[in-house]
């Protein structure tokens, strides 16, 4: 692991205590929020005020979409005008257009980070030779489609905030994307307004904590209500954040179903990414990435591209690892977990960590962006496990019942064979052996196309597995190397992933 991921991990390791398990083990509060002993519990109101007394802090607040709902808080709760040097809200396409330029779509990160680096830049020009010597300037921004009037609006938004931690400072800043889930306009600008000065606070007060900034996002608030499914820092006093962690965090207090980073390690809001674009799925654990893992994909692509309904040029590959999968051990491994989005990065991949063990309830996430074809593929042995009756004890229709589901959308799934280690047998979606009370259900879902066999694999990787390569690796036998793709056997050299000990 290179020295910079050592030193992230070690500084998010600080506060990722034996608490961090999934949101299901957290202490929970009456309203369904995240408790952390560590850290004292404030009302909005509280929060607000704390904001406006904090003689250092002074700026503008830019809010478009679903009222001023943030700077009204400030308002609300007195002695704003130490805190407020401006509020506006250019809710007309046009004059937004004329103050912070053109874009492509209004409720975008492109429009928040407009607005952000506008205002911030007005501030320092207009009160920095004034000021600027005893003042940490900030700008907090939103832009929000809030529920309209007939109710057919996709409810979310984007908020951020870009700001000095000390007067003089460098900028920091924070972006996040919120999902509003409340059935009523009004109770979602009430949201919007908590979790911005939530965000606000935690900026101003807690950023030596990023942990606990993102645990304070919905404070006085619950995920039945607003969902953020991504957070994105910069800045001088983030320079030891990953974001590839942030995202992880995310999902694992139960604040995201589902975070997403790309090849590069930038977090991404799978929204843009997914927009009406066909979606072909890969689950593992990718420890390590083998030729096996891009074998899969690339099959599956290359047959998926090729379906007449499917548009090959727009399809989104998806690596991804559930939290299950990241638990096994009890508690995450932070440099473990880094280390594998470091492989997939290197293999060129963007990486969905979910929360949807089930696959019907990874479909029903996946088919909220899209109405485009769906693909899955997998290995027969992960087949076999899809049809296991016991996953799906917690419905009342069982697995009748989530295949309903699962293949209620326009997905399939394409089945990678398996070659057993012992005998050399070859299992494919024709031959392997379903419980006899399923045939019936496997036997139509193959004839309805539900269920496809991948034909164009490479068979002279079909002996590797992750597990033994992971074991070579640990025994130091060399032998692993030529069942990962060479650039990832590279990176695992050179950063001594998973035990690696060069001779």
């Amino acid at each position: 692991m290179s020295n910079n991921t050592v030193q992230e991990a070690e500084f998010l390791t600080q506060n990722w205590t034996s608490k961090s398990k999934t949101s299901h083990h957290l202490n929970m509060g009456t309203s369904g929020t995240l408790l952390s002993p560590e850290r004292p519990r404030l009302s909005t109101h509280q929060k607000a005020l704390s904001i406006n007394l904090d003689p250092v802090r002074y700026g503008t607040f830019a809010e478009i979409g679903a009222g001023q709902e943030v700077a009204r808080w400030c308002f609300k709760v007195g002695a704003a005008a130490g805190t407020i040097s401006k509020s506006i809200s250019a809710y007309d396409m046009t004059v937004s257009d004329a103050i912070y330029g053109k874009c492509k779509r209004y409720v975008s990160r492109e429009r928040l980070e407009r607005m952000l680096d506008y205002e911030h830049r007005l501030n320092v020009e207009r009160l920095g030779a004034s000021r600027g010597d005893s003042t940490a300037f900030f700008t907090f921004a939103n832009t929000v489609s809030a529920l309209n009037f007939r109710g057919t609006n996709e409810c979310h938004g984007w908020m951020g905030v870009k700001y000095q931690a000390f007067p003089g400072d460098s900028d920091n800043q924070i972006i996040v994307h919120v999902r509003m889930l409340d059935k009523e306009n009004a109770l979602q600008q009430e949201a919007l307004g908590i979790v911005g000065v939530n965000l606000l606070y935690a900026a101003f007060f807690l950023h030596h904590a990023p942990n606990q900034m993102l645990e304070s996002l919905l404070d006085n608030l619950s995920t039945e209500r607003l969902e953020i499914d991504m957070i994105d820092f910069s800045g001088i006093e983030f320079r030891r954040v990953d974001n590839r962690v942030m995202s992880l965090k995310l999902v694992q207090l139960g604040l995201s179903g589902a975070a997403m980073f790309g090849p590069e390690g930038e977090v991404l809001q799978p929204s843009e990414v997914l927009r009406k674009k066909p979606i072909l799925v890969e689950r593992g654990s990718f420890r390590p990435v083998t030729k096996v893992n891009i074998d899969m994909i690339e099959s599956a692509r290359e047959q998926f591209a090729q379906e007449p309904e499917v548009k090959g040029d727009q399809v989104v590959e998806l690596m991804e690892i559930t939290m299950r999968n990241l638990l096994s051990g009890g508690d995450i491994d932070l440099r473990d977990f880094l280390a594998r989005a470091d492989l997939l990065s290197t293999a060129g991949k963007t990486v969905l960590i979910s929360d949807y063990f089930e696959y019907y309830r990874l479909a029903a996430y996946l088919g909220r962006y899209t109405n485009e074809p769906i693909a899955v593929t997998m290995g027969a042995a992960s087949l076999k496990d899809l049809f296991s009756e016991q996953y799906y004890t917690g419905l009342e229709g069982g697995i009748l019942e989530a295949f309903g589901r699962l293949f209620t959308r326009n997905l399939r799934i394409y089945v990678y064979p398996l070659m057993e280690p012992d005998s050399g047998k070859m299992i494919t979606a024709e031959t392997i052996d379903m419980p006899s009370e399923l045939i019936n259900l496997y036997r139509h879902l193959m004839e309805r196309g539900r269920i496809r066999s991948l034909d164009n694999y490479d068979k002279n990787v079909l002996h590797i597995f992750s597990r033994d390569v992971l074991r070579r690796i640990k025994e130091q036998d060399s032998s692993w190397e030529v069942m990962v793709p060479p650039e990832i056997a590279e990176t695992i050299k050179a950063r001594r992933f998973f035990g690696y000990t060069p001779d």
